[in-house]
């Protein structure tokens, strides 16, 4: 698949941007446009309405967690560690346009919510090809939406020991729980 022209990575860029920042009320059609360094015509030629913005950033949305969970699995130390370890970066392209969907399902976009709900889906679905235990697998799923809401919040202060110690009780919770044992306390 081609990559997408570079007006329209850069309107989308700048819709995740602002809703970032200031929230889906102040991202208009106008300010989108300014932010991205284009005219308003550009942007309508890519996105015709507002709708149409949030089903890019969306669908973008959707195409980056496909390729997150394709890296996780080849992840040399596993998809449970990789998923940890990346939860607390936000600056990259995944970060923003991940906070920036959930300022959207904040507001009165729904598939907003799906599309989060879906790339939480499939983390889980990946953690539990490794781990092999469901319960196990959302725990760490919901480990990282943690590590994540306080990285993006500021309110973070987790280094990698405290990875390594989140990782080694995964670890031994999935040992117990295939020995059909009850998790370390």
């Amino acid at each position: 698949m081609p990559p997408p022209p570079a007006a329209r990575a850069k309107v989308l860029r700048a819709f995740a941007e602002l809703l970032v920042e200031s929230g889906e009320r102040s991202a208009t059609l106008e300010a989108v446009a300014d932010r991205a360094g284009v005219s308003k015509g550009g942007l309508l030629y890519h996105f015709p309405s507002k709708d149409a913005l949030v089903d890019g950033l969306l669908d973008q949305l959707g195409q980056l967690t496909s390729a997150d969970v394709e890296t996780m699995r080849r992840a040399p130390e596993g998809a449970a560690d990789y998923l940890l370890r990346t939860s607390t970066v936000i600056d990259g392209e995944f970060g923003v346009v991940y906070l920036a969907a959930s300022r959207l399902a904040q507001g009165a976009y729904p598939r907003a919510r799906d599309v989060l709900d879906e790339a939480q889906a499939a983390w889980t679905a990946t953690v539990r090809e490794e781990v092999g235990d469901p319960v196990l697998s959302r725990a760490v799923s919901l480990m990282g939406e943690g590590l994540y809401a306080l990285a993006s919040f500021g309110a973070s202060s987790l280094d990698d020991r405290d990875i390594d110690d989140l990782l080694v009780l995964v670890r031994e919770a999935a040992a117990a729980r295939a020995a059909g044992t009850d998790a370390p306390a």
